[in-house]
């Protein structure tokens, strides 16, 4: 595992971890069966769970430097494979891609109610995870699926009704580099191709919530730029902080791979700054310590050269 410093934040120690992959849950009705991998620290008891939904294309393989740095220091990390997977290659005209979308929120629910079959599966696991404590995960397209887990409401483009999809078993949410307020804001690329970012509403979610955003993340989403991906932060109630990455892209610095050719931005003092801001807040919303989090508020609150921590 690789772990990157210089950002001027500390943490506690890391742990062996191990990864099982891949545990299959079976889903008549998606098509396909549902690839899943679970990472865990080899130690401990009472294990959080942070439930990650990768970027559209990526897969249960992806963001090794989040997911490995999450394990690591205590937390059990279930990824699956989405269908809009690139593993998957499904077909332009397959009639399950306007509900991309909604199939991904469907797999992370089959995986909270698999909780006790994946936990068995990984040896030396069993006993150890506390389900009472989950925390959903995204990147980008993931971002929207771990908000909706949350309360995000999402307008189906095919029905027109915006239902609330939400699970009372997942407690908080991180969405990182996720989309933001759809409607004109959204350019005509993404209506056509997107349709599910047409119409969001953020008003609805209460639970907490970590945003990151890269301020030069200028997606050919939307017409308004970087300061898009903040509005899961701008456009919901209280209890949410920002942590905006200076000088990030779309992959903070190269957060879905230790050496992945898709990263325009890469620095690995970026991706410092997202594992240890992203842990600290893990550790502090599921109440085992906040002093990390006190720590990256104070540090991160002016004048750091890497990124700004905010709260409401």
């Amino acid at each position: 595992m690789t772990t990157y410093q210089t950002t001027g934040l500390t943490g506690p120690a890391s742990t062996p971890t191990v990864a099982v992959k891949p545990l299959v849950l079976a889903a008549p009705e998606r098509g396909e069966d549902l690839h899943v991998r679970v990472s865990a620290p080899v130690t401990g008891s009472d294990l959080p769970i942070v439930l990650f939904a990768h970027g559209f294309g990526s897969d249960l393989d992806g963001y090794a430097p989040l997911v490995d740095h999450w394990a690591s220091h205590g937390f059990v990390v279930v990824q699956a494979t989405h269908l809009d997977s690139k593993r998957l290659a499904l077909p332009a005209d397959d009639p399950r891609r306007p509900q991309m979308w909604r199939y991904r929120v469907q797999d992370m629910r089959r995986i909270l109610d698999e909780l006790m079959f994946l936990e068995a599966s990984v040896p030396g696991l069993a006993g150890r995870v506390d389900h009472g404590r989950i925390v959903a995960a995204g990147h980008s397209f993931g971002g929207q699926t771990a908000g909706i887990l949350v309360s995000l409401r999402v307008t189906d483009p095919q029905t027109g009704i915006a239902e609330d999809l939400s699970d009372s078993r997942v407690m908080a949410s991180i969405q990182l580099a996720t989309a933001g307020n759809g409607g004109d804001e959204l350019t005509p690329f993404a209506h056509e191709n997107l349709p599910w970012l047409r119409d969001q509403d953020f008003s609805y979610i209460t639970a907490p919530g970590l945003v990151v955003a890269g301020d030069k993340d200028d997606l050919p989403l939307s017409t308004r730029g970087p300061a898009w991906t903040s509005d899961p932060y701008t456009l919901s109630r209280a209890s949410k902080s920002l942590l905006t990455v200076f000088g990030g892209e779309h992959l903070l610095g190269g957060i879905s791979g230790y050496r992945v050719a898709e990263t325009t931005d890469e620095d690995p003092r970026r991706v410092a700054l997202v594992q240890q801001v992203t842990l600290a807040y893990l550790r502090y919303v599921t109440g085992i310590d906040e002093t990390d989090w006190e720590k990256a508020r104070s540090v991160l609150a002016d004048d750091h050269p890497l990124g700004r921590l905010e709260s409401k």
